[in-house]
């Protein structure tokens, strides 16, 4: 199993510090998520049903009629290798270690590449995968570049993979619209943007050739009832969405120009986080973790990342504690 952030459980046995007492920024989830009312009493009694409104919520909002719901793009992640023979899969260095460990399970050839050469391998790889924008560093890749890179894959038969979990903040930059394509394949998750990582709700925009077989592993009910019923209200609460959007860049500009004020100017980032690639990341992460607050620590390359703080509350602590390091 490779490391992830939220493992807070984890931080507090390491440190001896209660859970309660953390601030947890380490996982890249909206703090001030989708606002989750009671579910009836009625769908916990149910199996899912594939026919209710989740399907056509989510065609709504990303724009495409060919989808499929999955429990969290990682379940994705883990069985889209299982769909191709082994193969040459290109995947930017650093990014989302799941996909690579994913493929490599499967027998395929993984190769790393910078993100400054990975829209170069669409000559020679029969896989190219793109997180969009990449996590950890908040590299974006524009639309005509990787329908470029889609184009050369296609061709030869190949798939170009986007795993835009970060992307429902800007929209406009998404691939989501134009599915299906031919080896085309858009992930999505509910996770990130409308922090509802616990209900473990993703999509697969692609082909019926993909959706189909992908279906098939997964299986009979995937996603929990409750799941569907809160994610279906989620996606068609636009207001919210887009009183989201507004807020969420400004925060992750307060949070950069913060980080810049305590001599930690951000290498990358995006809506819901910031990345900090430094020689001295692991000593930052553990002198925050002694005053109770969790960032995401990356070996390769020595890095570190911030999610956002909650409330004015929160943003004071951590200015603070980033006051005491820099002292």
């Amino acid at each position: 199993m490779l490391e992830h952030g939220g493992r807070l459980r984890k931080a507090a046995q390491q440190y001896g510090i209660a859970e309660g007492d953390w601030l947890d920024l380490s996982t890249g989830i909206n703090p001030n998520g989708w606002p989750v009312p009671a579910v009836p009493d009625d769908i916990w009694q149910r199996l899912p049903q594939d026919d209710d409104e989740l399907n056509a919520a989510a065609q709504a909002y990303y724009g495409t009629p060919h989808l499929l719901a999955v429990a969290g793009s990682q379940a994705a992640i883990q069985c889209l290798p299982m769909l191709r023979p082994p193969a040459q899969v290109a995947l930017v260095a650093p990014s989302y270690t799941e996909h690579s460990h994913a493929w490599q399970r499967h027998s395929h050839q993984v190769i790393s590449v910078a993100a400054t050469d990975i829209l170069q391998t669409g000559a020679t790889a029969q896989v190219v995968i793109i997180v969009n924008p990449n996590n950890p560093t908040g590299k974006f890749f524009g639309l005509d570049e990787l329908l470029r890179l889609h184009s050369q894959l296609a061709a030869r038969g190949g798939w170009l993979v986007v795993d835009e979990a970060f992307m429902d903040a800007t929209p406009e930059h998404s691939l989501a619209s134009i599915c299906p394509r031919p080896g085309l394949i858009v992930l999505r998750s509910l996770g990130k943007f409308f922090g509802l990582a616990g209900a473990r709700v993703g999509f697969v925009l692609a082909e019926q050739a993909v959706l189909q077989p992908l279906a098939e592993l997964l299986g009979p009910w995937p996603i929990a009832a409750p799941s569907r019923h809160v994610a279906t209200l989620a996606m068609r609460d636009t207001a919210w969405q887009q009183a989201t959007r507004k807020a969420l860049l400004p925060a992750s500009q307060r949070l950069a120009d913060l980080l810049s004020a305590y001599i930690l100017p951000p290498s990358g980032g995006s809506s819901l986080f910031q990345w900090i690639r430094c020689a001295g990341a692991a000593h930052i992460h553990h002198l925050l973790a002694r005053q109770c607050i969790l960032t995401r620590l990356y070996d390769a390359p020595h890095s570190v990342r911030f999610g956002l703080p909650c409330d004015e509350a929160q943003w004071v602590r951590l200015a603070e504690a980033l006051g005491r390091i820099e002292q």
